[in-house]
């Protein structure tokens, strides 16, 4: 009897150390963590913040740590359409992006309950407001910087949170069917007064190259009548125009024939 009590408590013994280091090893492999290289792990130890860990491997203790994990890389936010109401009193629709990262984990983590939904409702506030005291043509034609302006808005707000805003663009701007057509009639209306004053600055000029020419013609009479002979040339091109001429062409222009070969023997 003595014998066999002892084998039992030796085999109890036995189970006992087998269990404990098993259990042992199931501590063990649940205390080892693994995050990445662009996340870091919150840990809080019974309710208190003692750190963050990371990347690669770490230790914590089971049920006593808590972690969050934490990304590190730049999230990106397609902000839904915002209806805004311009300065103008233009209703328009304006759709944007939002770009952010995590710099502080421990401050994401305590400061704010859910970071990713603060800074995404931030956004959208910020980007009706500012656009709302804007004209419909500055929204139009300053849009980077506007993005710019928004950006720095909500970066001042997210960086006791521990995020940076590194920016906001503005992707388009809806109009209505109204305002399309009326800006379409101000862009022709543009574009004529253009090709109009294009018009009158040639006009100018080709005046002043008639009254440069007038003087010319003015110092030297039988240059105007080669050049009234040349006028007439080319209306007597078309075949179906008569041409009518003073009674004293034809002498005048034997004088000029006179006075070219003179010169010529000269």
């Amino acid at each position: 009897m003595p014998v066999s009590n002892n084998n039992m408590a030796s085999a109890d013994y036995s189970s006992l150390i087998g269990f404990v280091i098993i259990a042992s090893l199931i501590l063990f492999a649940a205390s080892i963590k693994i995050v990445k290289e662009y996340e870091r792990a919150v840990i809080f130890r019974l309710g208190r913040l003692i750190g963050t860990k990371g990347p690669g491997m770490f230790l914590r203790i089971p049920i006593i740590d808590i972690f969050n994990v934490v990304d590190l890389r730049v999230i990106t936010f397609d902000v839904p359409q915002q209806s805004v109401i311009t300065r103008d009193n233009v209703t328009v629709e304006v759709n944007a992006v939002v770009y952010y990262r995590v710099f502080e984990p421990e401050k994401a983590i305590v400061s704010v309950e859910n970071f990713n939904l603060a800074t995404d409702l931030l956004a959208q506030s910020t980007l009706r407001d500012v656009l709302g005291q804007v004209d419909l043509d500055e929204l139009l034609t300053e849009r980077d910087k506007l993005g710019k302006q928004i950006t720095d808005i909500i970066d001042s707000s997210t960086d006791p949170w521990g995020v940076k805003v590194t920016a906001l663009a503005i992707k388009d701007v809806e109009l209505p069917d109204v305002m399309q057509r009326a800006i379409a009639k101000q862009a022709e209306a543009e574009r004529e007064r253009r090709a109009r004053v294009i018009i009158a600055e040639g006009e100018h000029q080709a005046s002043e190259k008639m009254a440069l020419a007038a003087v010319q013609y003015t110092k030297n009479p039988s240059a105007i009548r080669l050049r009234e002979l040349q006028t007439m040339t080319e209306i007597a091109r078309e075949k179906n125009m008569v041409v009518v001429t003073t009674a004293g062409a034809p002498q005048d222009l034997a004088t000029i024939l006179g006075l070219v070969k003179a010169e010529k023997k000269k």
